[in-house]
């Protein structure tokens, strides 16, 4: 095997020849009921045909406008179904914003995000978020917002604004989701990807375990995200934070094999996308999180918060690093890309 010296883009890499959109449910069962060994060798060596093993990605993810969503997502404290005491508050202005943006990246982020908890975005609402993506951009950051549906129309405004990356997660299985959210539809998901993917937005969609689902559906939904046109160039691997209040506020905690199963099954079915490592760090193991590393994830979010839940200090970021030999990826403006990726 050719040794690895630097990550390939990922906007790149995703389109590399030799990826699968194919994949059968039986194979996907199959994978996540490999010995773990076996299976975290084969994430292992599906992760370096793509990316240097030991580079992770350091992402920060902002609340631009927080609570108040209309929408009825089961594991959302924002949601205005639930009472979790938290306050809704109205959009930031944009100075405020680009504030947090400077000293993201000063803290070492490459990547900045920023959530609106909107059904979907007003006009006037996304005329200010396209300041921001501009003023991101100028910091020399790579931009991702998530800000719920998008038409077509809103999509390409945020691609003519530079927008980078646009996150909108499937969060469960087809079939498990009814579970989970009512008030819009798994089509209602795929059909905002496929408006972002059209108007050459990357895509950012990944899902949430721990919900109460069971191998079947953590197969589903990677089956689904392995099986778009093209694979998601990140793909974030979110662990249930429970929140008191929410429907699943005191769903059984999930093994931790069991996730990083995910985390290998997700990098061998789509091994030229980024795997984050998102929400649910805080409650993690370092042994645990390591284990991630080696299965393939290779991002993470820096800073206090995920939106509204709490995230690990950046100190305790460091020293897990430094113990590991794992270095802040540099931003795809600073890396170059290797040769053969795809042999």
């Amino acid at each position: 095997m050719t040794e690895i010296t630097a990550t390939t883009s990922t906007a790149s890499a995703a389109g590399a020849p030799g990826l699968r959109h194919d994949w059968r449910r039986e194979e996907v069962e199959a994978l996540f009921r490999k010995p773990f060994a076996d299976l975290i060798f084969e994430a292992q060596t599906a992760h370096r045909r793509f990316f240097d093993a030991n580079d992770v990605q350091m992402s920060t993810l902002l609340s631009i406008k927080t609570g108040g969503c209309p929408e009825d997502c089961g594991y959302c404290p924002q949601s205005s179904k639930f009472d979790t005491g938290l306050k809704a508050s109205k959009l930031m202005a944009v100075g405020a914003v680009l504030e947090e943006a400077k000293r993201a990246k000063e803290a070492g982020a490459s990547r900045y995000c920023m959530g609106a908890a909107w059904r979907s975005p007003k006009d006037h609402d996304l005329d200010q978020v396209i300041e921001m993506v501009r003023g991101v951009k100028s910091m020399g950051l790579e931009t991702c917002v998530t800000l719920g549906m998008l038409n077509a129309v809103q999509a390409q405004r945020l691609k003519d604004a530079g927008l980078d990356y646009y996150n909108h997660n499937l969060d469960t299985s087809p079939e498990f989701y009814s579970e989970i959210i009512t008030t819009r539809t798994y089509q209602d998901r795929l059909d905002t990807l496929a408006n972002v993917r059209d108007a050459g937005i990357n895509v950012c969609c990944g899902g949430i375990v721990g919900m109460g689902e069971d191998l079947d559906d953590r197969a589903g939904l990677l089956l689904t995200l392995a099986n778009l046109p093209e694979h998601p160039e990140s793909v974030p691997i979110n662990l249930l934070v429970k929140v008191e209040g929410t429907q699943l506020g005191n769903e059984a905690d999930l093994d931790p094999i069991d996730f990083v199963r995910t985390i290998a099954v997700a990098k061998i079915l789509m091994p030229a996308s980024m795997v984050r490592l998102s929400a649910g760090r805080e409650h993690m193991s370092d042994e645990m999180q390591a284990l991630c590393f080696l299965a393939g994830a290779n991002s993470i979010f820096i800073g206090p918060k995920l939106l509204t839940t709490e995230n690990p200090a950046q100190e305790k970021d460091r020293r897990l690093f430094e113990r590991l030999g794992i270095r802040p990826m540099a931003a795809p403006c600073e890396a170059a890309p290797r040769a053969d990726a795809a042999e």
